[in-house]
């Protein structure tokens, strides 16, 4: 690991980094898949490494920066093209899954570290899910169309 770490949680796609090829980033994804789009282009889901974030293969304290991207949709059809692109929510274990993907995310950061969660509130309001966690937030932002997307910061104590 360089000195500056990323780890980027089940975003495999890195569809919103600057640099897709950061070198300073390892992105995990517990999918590793590629589709075919209408338009003739590829959707390519390749992760640095394949892990599933309620249980990530890495030391306590690792990385400076965690960025947690959970699938964010428990109804989606098997083959709809928001399932292939962001993946899926179990329907009964959802909650138990985002409250282990907290945690997984707070241990692998640093103190001092930063977690950046993003969640869109289509079917799941993000109040039911930010009592997940007994973090407090620092920064919270919402953004797109019908402000339903929320970019929510947390600064993690020291030890």
């Amino acid at each position: 690991m360089s000195e500056v770490s990323i780890l980027d949680m089940c975003c495999g796609s890195r569809m919103f980094w600057m640099d897709k090829q950061d070198s300073r980033a390892v992105f995990t994804d517990r999918r590793e898949e590629q589709h075919a789009l209408c338009d003739g282009r590829t959707l390519q889901i390749s992760p640095d490494i394949i892990a599933d974030f309620r249980a990530l293969p890495f030391a306590d304290n690792t990385f400076a920066q965690v960025v947690f991207d959970p699938p964010h949709l428990e109804r989606v059809g098997a083959e709809a093209w928001m399932k292939k692109k962001y993946g899926a929510l179990d329907r009964k274990t959802w909650p138990d899954d985002i409250r282990a993907g907290f945690a997984e995310a707070f241990r692998v950061l640093r103190p001092h570290g930063t977690l950046v969660f993003k969640w869109n509130e289509t079917q799941i309001p993000v109040k039911k899910v930010i009592v997940l966690t007994d973090h407090k937030p620092t920064i919270w932002q919402r953004t797109g169309k019908s402000d339903k997307t929320h970019w929510i910061l947390f600064l993690k104590p020291a030890a």
